[in-house]
């Protein structure tokens, strides 16, 4: 496995893969690896020839008094993982690599960014776009690799894929969850024993939620009305937002009906959680 700090020498790797008649994949994280993030690499490992993770704790994706600075680069842990899972390179560029001078050029995707984590996070979805674009501007993969557990992401950079025609496919793959249900995420490890079983409500919201759809109930308000008394009971718990919404569109939805999706962010002790499902009632 190699490692590349560079723009340079990644791009020279790829290039002398892509000659060899091999499918590049990728897979973008900012590090801090955990089993989500290995089930992704799994899933580019079997799809494709030759397989690049990006570890890249992106700046311009936090906004002021988020967890940028503390947030976890155990790049050697990082680099061992990738190693067992059969990485070809890893691509772990510095902030300067990336942004070499004052960034004045933007991807924006419009609506889809502006519900749900846009409006808490502004400026975020800006941030995730315009790093992807660079990354996958840089190696260049045939196919890219999300997970489910981040569908608001998932969901905006498949659209700016397809409207500025970028010649890669998205997969995105399941969420991979704790025994309890809780979403794996870098930041669980914020947590304490007791916060993480707390946080379980999390994923038991989104459960009622599906149960409820399934027995027949069609008003949102009702559903999520239901998914907040569970919350609730997360003593260290705040609430960001519960939101039914339209799994294309990202609109809220008054009836249940067509592809929804069902998700919640929850500031559970020092750590912003977030989990979906999505629901195809078939209607």
């Amino acid at each position: 496995m190699e490692v590349a700090e560079t723009i340079e020498s990644v791009r020279r790797i790829v290039k002398n893969a892509r000659n060899e008649g091999r499918k590049i994949g990728l897979v973008p994280t900012m590090g801090a690896l955990h089993i989500g993030h290995i089930s992704l690499i799994e899933a580019a490992v079997k799809d494709c020839d030759f397989v690049i993770v990006s570890i890249f704790v992106n700046p311009t994706q936090f906004g002021p008094g988020e967890d940028f600075e503390k947030y976890p680069r155990p790049l050697d842990a990082d680099l061992k993982i990738c190693k067992k899972a059969g990485v070809d390179v890893v691509f772990a560029p510095s902030p300067e690599q990336m942004y070499p001078a004052e960034n004045i050029t933007w991807v924006n995707v419009e609506k889809l960014t502006e519900p749900l984590c846009g409006k808490s996070r502004p400026g975020h979805f800006r941030g995730v776009t315009t790093v992807c674009t660079k990354l996958f501007n840089i190696v260049t993969p045939d196919t890219a690799y999300f997970g489910q557990k981040d569908a608001q992401q998932a969901i905006v950079i498949k659209r700016m894929v397809v409207d500025l025609n970028m010649p890669l496919e998205i997969v995105i793959c399941p969420t991979v969850r704790e025994p309890n249900g809780l979403a794996v995420s870098s930041r669980n490890q914020y947590l304490t024993a007791r916060q993480k079983k707390d946080a379980a409500n999390i994923y038991k919201s989104l459960q009622t939620c599906r149960g409820m759809i399934d027995a027949g109930t069609t008003e949102a308000h009702q559903i999520i009305a239901e998914m907040r008394k569970i919350l609730q009971q997360i003593p260290s718990g705040q609430i960001e937002y519960v939101s039914i919404v339209d799994a294309e569109t990202l609109e809220s939805v008054d009836k249940i009906a067509g592809k929804i999706l069902a998700a919640v962010a929850v500031k559970v002790g020092p750590a912003r959680l977030i989990d979906n499902i999505l629901v195809d009632t078939g209607k």
